[in-house]
């Protein structure tokens, strides 16, 4: 089983936060990484426009790791956009295709474009 380190590496930039996930989001993990991500998210309320779920080191991800992208989708604070990053061809970008997270929220090849404006 994983557990989700605490606490989650944050690169809080000016309008913008970069929340770097575990090398394993699973059964084990998942409810409280969200709980996690949505409470830093509301804490930055009305100083957040984009939040980049940062999956470039997730090495292992099951389709809780697609819930967990569209449970905090759907729950953010109204103005907050969600973009995800992931390494090519990597796990979490498959399975955030065959899930077909991929079409509801935008999700990046490269970190730094993630990160733009």
């Amino acid at each position: 089983m994983t557990y989700f380190p605490s606490p989650c590496p944050v690169r809080d930039l000016p309008g913008r936060a970069l929340l770097v996930l575990p090398p394993e989001i699973d059964l084990s993990n998942a409810s409280a990484l969200c709980a996690a991500v949505l409470s830093y998210a509301e804490s930055r309320s009305g100083r957040l426009d984009v939040l980049v779920l940062d999956l470039t080191h997730t090495q292992f991800m099951d389709s809780q790791g697609a819930r967990l992208v569209e449970d905090v989708r759907h729950r953010l604070p109204p103005g907050v956009r969600l973009r995800v990053a992931v390494t090519p061809h990597g796990v979490p970008s498959r399975v955030l295709e065959l899930t077909a997270v991929r079409r509801d929220v935008p999700v990046y090849d490269d970190l730094s474009q993630a990160l733009q404006s």
